[in-house]
């Protein structure tokens, strides 16, 4: 009924003095999708661009720190004394000294980072509560994500487990000839979702006039996704494979609890005014 797709595509753009990798390329629609978003946002909110301007150096920045040094933590902590260099610079210096790119990225330490940037953001640039600019930026988050997991697809990598059937995508970068999961498409699919949901909720109500509620069901919705999603993934820590959940699983708990202690205390802290 089903036959599985052959996957091998090249690993980038070749302009023979240049190559772009097609994760660089999804990044670079990630961010770019989500500054059109907010920058519709922030249009439709009369606030000043130039605070956009702000907004995408602190996300890019607390993005890619956060996202890299919380996969070193979580999956790779060895390299701070084999290569600590690497975790800091796109290249690797053990054995040899090799460009990698930002590889090795994980999205707990990527909404940590940009948790933290938005702190200082809301500080310095806009003045206002934390919870104003996390809400605003639920729809872009969870639109670029999608790309991300795209480009996750396209390397070849954080792939699913095998389905032991004719459905599902054989890797032919791996060696391998058997179908696996498109774990990465499914979270994707589902990141899309997450977006048009969170797009619906902010146009068409007046939920974000209650601060913190949006972000609180973004995070939950969010991380409840890649908690399921992460039963077809191959664990990426094989020594924690007999786990009963695995590292990704784990993570996403507390980050789940945190999204439903969010709404709970933002609706709660919304009641006097509504009742005034």
């Amino acid at each position: 009924m089903f036959q599985a797709i052959q996957w091998d595509p090249s690993l980038g753009i070749d302009l023979g003095f240049f190559t772009i990798r097609y994760y660089s390329l999804m990044f670079l629609i990630a961010f770019g999708a989500g500054f059109y978003i907010t920058k519709r946002i922030f249009i439709a909110e009369g606030v000043s661009l130039e605070k956009l301007d702000k907004l995408l150096i602190y996300t890019i920045f607390s993005t890619l720190v956060g996202a890299r040094l919380g996969h070193v933590i979580f999956y790779q902590p060895e390299l701070f004394l084999e290569d600590p260099l690497s975790v800091f610079l796109p290249v690797s210096f053990v054995p040899e000294i090799e460009f990698t790119g930002f590889r090795g990225l994980a999205s707990h330490g990527a909404a940590i980072g940009i948790a933290i940037g938005m702190y200082f953001y809301s500080k310095k640039v806009t003045q206002k509560s934390i919870f104003w600019i996390l809400d605003r930026i639920t729809m872009p988050v969870a639109f670029g994500g999608a790309f991300v997991r795209i480009g996750n697809f396209l390397n070849s990598e954080i792939i699913g487990k095998a389905t032991n059937s004719d459905f599902g995508v054989v890797f032919v970068q791996l060696g391998e000839s058997f179908p696996r999961h498109p774990a990465q498409l499914y979270e994707s699919v589902c990141y899309l979702i997450l977006f048009a949901v969170l797009s619906l909720i902010f146009w068409k109500t007046k939920v974000k006039h209650q601060q913190g509620v949006l972000f609180g069901i973004f995070f939950t919705l969010l991380w409840t996704i890649r908690f399921f999603v992460e039963y077809v993934k191959e664990p990426q820590v094989a020594e924690r494979a007999d786990w009963l959940f695995n590292t990704g699983q784990l993570l996403s708990l507390p980050m789940i609890i945190i999204g439903f202690a969010i709404i709970y205390f933002s609706n709660k802290k919304a009641q006097p005014r509504e009742a005034a």
